[in-house]
């Protein structure tokens, strides 16, 4: 087990109508706060006028800002800033998921910085003094509700880049599985998606003795995936859904990740699907998760092999690793399959004509230089051509 130094602040208030608490919670943190969301989804849902009602009556006084679109958007954030600064905002509230807590988490870390937010992305800068959040959690996904990290696209340079720092964790966030029985099957399914790769990306490890990691890891993965099937069939199960919501959580505040060695190469490889075409981030990962495995496997082929027995299942001699390990692939391939998700690029509406450019700009390849990627295994620009072409 690596050495790790590992705090995380963010209060999780889990359970049935924990959203009408949100006015009393901010109270201690901010005077005037800025209400982020995105479209009309929480309108609809009466939770917009819940969530007014709630910081009315504990007079917190609030300027809102809408219109958070998947992979969000710098453009949005800069904006965010504005308001920030000229409206004397100290405090953020988030309602809504992955796309609105990270535009909510820049917006955060650029209000008191003195130059562009961008600048933190590009150099990875140590962050300065940031403003609180919190969030109101609508789409159990990128575990962004607890997480220290954010992911936000440059839309003139399709570029989507993240960043990563313990400042910008929600200091709260509430989460009522009531709130995601509305979700169309193909969010469901993207978001199980999504967490899962969280999950993988700390699972498959060089790192040789990791066994509490090792099962936390295998557990989560494995309760995700029976409570996805049951939402496949029932949207509105509540008991499915605090599993699910609770694994999504747990799948990327940092936990699953201690001891060990992470790889994040599936993630990268994603980001350029995103930027260029943007695709749904966990439908990107359900096309080139099963074709990163199958081209890395063999630099571990245990750690492969631990997966898909202790995870998919899968029975078989031992004298016959390869056949042990390809089965699990396919069986996480036919379960992406089941809840809906697609599984080639093609699916995805892509054809050939960006595959080179995707794999250059994922290792930041320029004049023959590169930064390679993945702790698994390294992934030059031409490794990962060769996974897009498996993908297709």
């Amino acid at each position: 087990m690596l050495n790790f130094d590992y705090e995380n602040r963010t209060r999780i208030i889990f359970g049935k109508g924990k959203q009408a608490m949100v006015g009393e919670l901010i109270k201690p943190y901010g005077n005037k706060i800025l209400f982020h969301y995105g479209g009309e989804s929480i309108k609809k849902s009466g939770l917009y006028d819940e969530v007014r009602s709630a910081l009315e009556a504990a007079g917190v006084s609030y300027v809102e800002l809408g219109g958070v679109k998947p992979n969000p958007r710098l453009s949005l954030v800069r904006e965010g800033i504005r308001i920030c600064r000229e409206e004397g905002i100290d405090f953020i509230l988030a309602v809504g998921g992955g796309s609105v807590i990270d535009s909510a988490k820049a917006i955060a870390l650029g209000v008191l910085y003195d130059g562009d937010i961008w600048d933190y992305f590009l150099t990875k800068k140590p962050a300065g003094k940031v403003l609180d959040l919190a969030t109101i959690l609508t789409l159990p996904a990128t575990g962004s509700e607890s997480s220290d990290s954010v992911v936000i696209s440059q839309e003139e340079t399709q570029l989507k880049m993240g960043y990563h720092s313990d400042k910008i964790r929600p200091v709260f966030s509430i989460m009522n599985p009531e709130l995601y029985f509305t979700l169309p099957k193909n969010q469901i399914a993207n978001g199980v998606c999504d967490m899962m790769s969280h999950i993988l990306e700390r699972y498959f490890t060089t790192t040789v003795k990791a066994d509490v990691t090792d099962g936390l890891c295998e557990s989560t993965l494995k309760a995700i995936m029976k409570n996805a099937l049951i939402l496949n069939r029932n949207h509105k199960d509540y008991d499915a859904w605090a599993e699910v919501a609770f694994a999504g959580t747990i799948a990327h505040n940092g936990l699953l990740g201690l001891g060990r060695a992470q790889d994040w190469a599936c993630h990268k490889m994603e980001h350029e699907l995103s930027a260029i075409y943007d695709v749904a981030h966990g439908a990107g990962l359900a096309v080139l998760t099963p074709s990163w495995m199958r081209y890395v496997y063999k630099t571990n082929i245990n750690m492969f092999v631990q997966f898909a027995v202790n995870v998919m299942g899968v029975e078989g001699t031992y004298r016959d690793p390869d056949a042990i390990v390809n089965e699990g692939i396919d069986r996480l391939e036919r379960f992406f399959i089941t809840i809906g998700l697609p599984i080639t690029l093609r699916e995805l509406g892509m054809d050939d004509s960006n595959l080179e450019l995707m794999a250059k700009k994922a290792t930041w390849y320029s004049d023959g230089k590169e930064t390679p990627v993945g702790g698994f295994q390294k992934l030059s620009w031409k490794d990962i051509l060769e996974i897009y072409k498996m993908a297709q």
